[in-house]
């Protein structure tokens, strides 16, 4: 891609979009990310960028097979320990000497707390009371923040992923950190008809967001919380117009290389 910048901020915009999930920046341009059942080689018609004068733009596209990510994870996965508080770790890590220690095996799945998003996400936790508190995990993908939200106190949560793998990853977390109080669902969010939460936590995509935040807001109880991530900077107008329209009050930002985790109360 020539010129770099603002080349990839635009193209990543317009991908984002059209329903790609994931970004990785490189020195060429960017790699990104979409589920193969969404993918079509149309897709990429509405990218303006792409056709644009003002960048030299190529790409290609391939499809990536299903993997056991366990034996590369382990080669090049080093414990996180966030806020001094939070550590999270593989099983053949050593024990850290913090107040939260989680146990971790991603496989598939996404969310071993290493991205921005979920580095956040587990800030918001920490400094928020989750005491007697029923919580939802959307989007659950390892089930680290479920884990978290069961360790700072809550006495319901539901983790749901509409992928098979974050399901049965976060099912094998679960056990693995001796939780008591989650229950995992595979599915996505129209699972969750009649169900009722203090507390949501969804860390998926902008578009998902986007589409399920009526659902979400039907399910949040009176002086409920909301914490959303898996987007970018420039989203944030976009996610707060949203939020507003559903009488949700702004309450805070983080932010991590130009991700960004909002707090919305109900």
């Amino acid at each position: 891609m020539n010129p770099a910048q603002p080349g990839v901020e635009i193209l990543i915009a317009e991908l984002g979009y059209a329903g790609f999930e994931s970004f990785v920046e490189t020195e060429e341009g960017v790699t990104a990310y979409i589920q193969k059942e969404d993918w079509n080689t149309n897709i990429l018609d509405d990218i303006q960028v792409l056709n644009s004068e003002e960048f030299n733009i190529t790409y290609t596209f391939e499809e990536i097979e299903q993997t056991n990510w366990n034996a590369e994870w382990e080669k090049n996965f080093n414990p996180i320990v966030v806020d001094n508080i939070c550590a999270v770790r593989a099983p053949f890590h050593d024990k850290f000497d913090t107040e939260f220690d989680i146990i971790i095996e991603p496989k598939m799945s996404f969310g071993t707390g290493h991205h921005e998003t979920t580095h956040m996400m587990i800030q918001h936790i920490l400094k928020n009371d989750f005491t007697n508190k029923s919580v939802l995990d959307m989007g659950c993908g390892t089930g680290v923040l479920a884990i978290l939200s069961e360790m700072k106190g809550a006495n319901r949560v539901d983790a749901i992923d509409y992928d098979n793998w974050c399901y049965l990853n976060s099912l094998e977390n679960v056990q693995r950190n001796n939780c008591k109080t989650i229950t995992v669902i595979e599915g996505d969010a129209s699972v969750l008809r009649n169900k009722r939460y203090d507390i949501i936590i969804a860390n998926i995509n902008r578009n998902i967001l986007l589409n399920d935040m009526e659902v979400y807001v039907s399910c949040l109880n009176k002086n409920g919380m909301l914490f959303l991530s898996g987007f970018y900077e420039e989203d944030i107008p976009i996610i707060k117009t949203k939020c507003e329209k559903h009488l949700l009050k702004f309450e805070e930002k983080l932010e991590r290389n130009n991700w960004v985790s909002l707090k919305f109360l109900n």
